[in-house]
């Protein structure tokens, strides 16, 4: 409380009188320039100010009328913003320059409604700047969960989504919500610096620091009152969610060459999980609290050394802890897991104008991360095939990290051609892991009456040397020009070369190609495509399983048909083990579009695209040693148990035709509209997919897990009063396909995968989705003058505000006495009010 009553001490201190602009100048890569002039234009009259450390510039005093800015700045092209001061405010201006040639890029707001043949200005590219980010509903400020809904799952990486923060991959993004300026998604998709397409990856982009104060204060609040209920809950669980956030940024000392940035947020959850399940007494109805918490810091000190010359030094700490993982659904309470992490990071980035054509950037991180992950009952696990998950968890996990990512990029700038090489080491780490899971043993069972008999169809068993330390190393490197061929015609040429080790495939080198052409003379069509190979990147999962399931360290026995309760293992006993195949590569996917993109008025815009993919050399696992069918009863190597191979021989085929309207839309509202018509086929699931049979692919080619026919996604404002302003945001999606199993284990392989014969893979069809979330927010200023006083925000969010019931997916397994049914749902409706203070 103290704490709280000095920054609003602070806030008033810090805050004056008057109308005023302010605004940041960047360059293309998202970096602040400093000590840069920005002048103010009127008429005849002129004023100017510098841009401080962190690219910030302000005007003060202005009365209503038209205005220009302008910057000069010698090897960029000049930049002109008009805007008219009046009644309406306005928004902060973020200028990008652009080196030598290219033209300079205002966006004042998301939904500009102008057309480009720059790269980087797709149109169906999705981004959102800071203020539309605090009107759009978002539950628990999770900016990033809310924009995911725009990711293609078909050029999501093995390790998952690419996170990048600044220009720069990162883990997460290294600040508390109320500092993300703009969230970008599918934006210069064949951009030769990311290993991943445009929808494989999230780019934030953080706020620079300022020579002047600037504060957020976030308290966010729900509970069940403001909740719909769990159609599968016995009652409406009590669950209760406080979220405490804030940043402040300003100078440091005079302000002229330092400033900095102080983020931190405190998440305390207390929720609950929905068990819903059958045992052989009938259905299991429970409500299990869920207990979470996580603290957040960061602070960022910015310093120019001079007009050249930028560095900053950021720290980050984060800690978090639950209880009761892995339960609901059909895990009941006894078989859950207590969970904590830390971590750090040290983060050191400088920026070097070294002429007017040549510019560096470079960024080295340096963290530490500590996850463990433990039981909280002490007993063997049984798991009775989609009906219930009792025992223990049989987990006990510790995997700590010290890892290093490193970034150095050069621009420059000649003629026509923009050129930017660079270098990337996204991981090279040290790892451990501590695996005493599993030591008791987990029972499998296909059917409740197998259970009742005491009769399981598989024991997984592990015993011998827990601990598994290798080092992770994986790096990139890039060169792409941005060619302006003709006024009206913007071609990019790129390649990148990625490698990881405990791969021996040297030449993964991907080209890539782009181009915007914009015929006639008024220039509001743009046709724009492109193809690229992108290579995949494995994640440390599978490095730690090949390391300590080799048959030495760590053994995994897998028994058929064990006696219950199974005798102790010898040691003489065949151990499963985890190897690559010898003919094994890194995986790649060709991405190929050609779409065009038409202003249809002075602030709206209508893309149409065609998307293909073409992955190829997919990861799999199979068991090699499988038995050769179900009249056989022993495994051809008798010396070996489960052998798992990990391969690259699946492949994926998938095409899409893709609409995205955005800008003012109506008098009255203002977003972003897109639809997705597409289909996606393959034969695998991933590293961590098995097939019904290990000994016939056949049956595998089919619908893609992800495969959504329909997809329809909206994001936007209702402004339709002083109190009636609306965020919204819209998603309907057709359904996901499964899979019909036996439930049994016919081929004695020791998994319940198997198939009827004649039935493929994902042959039925899942339930739609379909969810609306609104958000009303209102703001109060302080003062007389709102744009130069605090200002105080009342929002209420509600997501499914409808109570549509929303099921992930029916029971596909023949076994199972829910077959055909659901057995849970997503989120009812849940409500969520926040209270803000800024200045």
């Amino acid at each position: 409380m103290r704490l709280f009553a000095f920054l609003l001490f602070v806030v008033f201190l810090c805050t004056a009188d008057g109308q005023s602009i302010s605004g940041v100048l960047h360059d293309s890569s998202e970096t602040p320039v400093p000590a840069t002039t920005v002048v103010l234009q009127r008429g005849r009259s002129a004023r100017s100010a510098q841009t401080g450390v962190n690219g910030d510039f302000r005007f003060d005093r202005l009365t209503a009328g038209d205005y220009e800015l302008r910057v000069d700045v010698k090897g960029f092209r000049p930049a002109r913003v008009p805007f008219r001061v009046g009644a309406v405010e306005l928004k902060p201006f973020l200028i990008r320059l652009l080196l030598a040639e290219v033209r300079t890029e205002l966006n004042v707001e998301a939904e500009s409604g102008k057309v480009s043949t720059e790269s980087s200005e797709n149109l169906n590219a999705v981004t959102i700047q800071r203020e539309a980010l605090d009107n759009l509903p978002s539950l628990g400020q999770d900016y990033i969960g809310t924009m995911s809904r725009f990711l293609d799952p078909g050029v999501v990486g093995t390790g998952g989504v690419t996170l990048v923060v600044d220009g720069v991959e990162a883990t997460k993004a290294g600040v508390s919500a109320s500092a993300i300026q703009e969230i970008k998604i599918n934006n210069n998709p064949y951009s030769a610096e990311f290993s991943r397409p445009g929808r494989g990856r999230i780019e934030i982009i953080t706020k620079a620091g300022s020579e002047h104060y600037h504060g957020t204060v976030d308290f966010v609040f729900r509970d069940q009152h403001l909740n719909g209920r769990d159609p599968f809950a016995s009652a409406r669980p009590p669950e209760q969610r406080r979220i405490y956030e804030g940043s402040l940024l300003g100078p440091v000392g005079s302000g002229k060459r330092t400033s900095f940035l102080v983020t931190g947020n405190r998440e305390e959850s207390d929720l609950q999980a929905i068990v819903f399940a059958r045992n052989g007494a009938g259905e299991i109805r429970d409500i299990v609290a869920t207990p979470g918490r996580q603290t957040e810091f960061s602070g960022k000190i910015t310093h120019q050394f001079n007009e050249k010359q930028v560095v900053f030094w950021q720290y980050t700490y984060e800690d978090r802890s639950a209880e009761n993982q892995g339960v609901g659904g059909f895990v009941l309470r006894e078989a859950g897991a207590k969970y904590g992490r830390r971590e750090d990071q040290f983060i050191f980035n400088h920026r070097w104008i070294i002429s007017p054509k040549l510019l560096s950037q470079f960024r080295i991180l340096f963290g530490k991360d500590s996850q463990r992950t433990s039981s909280l009952n002490p007993a063997a696990r049984f798991v009775v095939q989609d009906s219930f998950t009792g025992g223990g968890a049989q987990t006990e996990l510790l995997r700590t990290e010290a890892h290093a990512a490193y970034n150095w990029i050069i621009s420059y700038s000649a003629g026509r051609h923009t050129i930017k090489t660079g270098m990337n080491v996204p991981d090279w780490s040290r790892r451990g892991l501590r695996d005493r899971g599993n030591q008791l043993g987990t029972y499998t069972f296909s059917t409740l009456g197998d259970y009742e008999a005491r009769r399981p169809f598989s024991l997984v068993r592990q015993q011998g040397e827990p601990r598994t330390i290798f080092l992770e190393k994986v790096l990139g490197g890039f060169v792409q020009d941005e060619w302006i061929a003709r006024p009206n015609l913007t071609v990019s040429l790129g390649l990148r070369y990625d490698w990881q080790n405990y791969f021996h495939d040297q030449n993964n080198f991907s080209p890539r190609v782009g181009f915007a052409y914009a015929p006639g003379k008024s220039r509001k069509t743009v046709l724009r495509g492109g193809v690229g190979f992108f290579y995949d990147r494995t994640g440390p999962a599978i490095l730690w399983d090949l390391l300590r399931f080799d048959g030495a360290h760590l053994q995994r026995y897998l028994v058929s048909n064990p006696i219950y309760p199974a005798p102790q293992i010898g040691k003489d006993a065949p151990t499963s083990v985890t190897r690559l195949d010898p003919a094994i590569r890194i995986p790649y996917t060709i991405q190929f579009s050609f779409g065009a993109e038409r202003q249809l008025t002075k602030s709206t815009t209508l893309a149409v695209a065609y998307i293909g993919n073409r992955s190829i050399s997919q990861f799999r696992s199979r068991d090699a040693n499988a038995p050769l069918g179900p009249a056989y009863l022993l495994r051809p190597d008798p010396t070996l148990n489960v052998f798992r191979q990990v391969e690259s021989a699946g492949r994926l085929a998938s095409n899409a035709l893709e609409f995205t309207l955005r800008g003012r839309l109506s008098r009255y509202f203002s977003g972003l509209t897109q639809y997705n018509f597409g289909h996606s086929h393959n034969n695998t699931g991933g590293l961590a997919y098995f097939p019904g049979n290990s000994n016939d692919w056949r049956g595998e080619w089919g619908r893609s897990d992800f495969d959504k026919r329909h997809q329809l996604n909206l994001l936007g404002t209702f402004d339709l009063a002083r109190w009636l302003k609306l965020g919204m945001a819209l998603q309907m999606q057709s359904g996901a396909p499964y899979s019909q199993t036996t439930g049994r284990d016919s081929n004695r392989d020791g998994l319940a995968l198997d198939r009827l014969d004649g039935v493929g893979r994902n042959t039925l069809q899942g339930p739609g989705y379909f969810v609306l979330d609104l958000r009303w927010g209102k703001d109060f200023a302080f003062t007389s003058k709102k744009e130069k006083g605090p200002v105080g925000t009342v929002a209420i969010d509600f997501f499914n505000v409808l109570n549509h019931v929303n099921y992930p997916s029916f029971v596909g397994n023949l076994s199972s006495s829910f077959y055909g049914q659901p057995v849970s749902s997503l989120p009812a409706r849940r409500g969520q009010v926040s209270l803000r203070f800024r200045f």
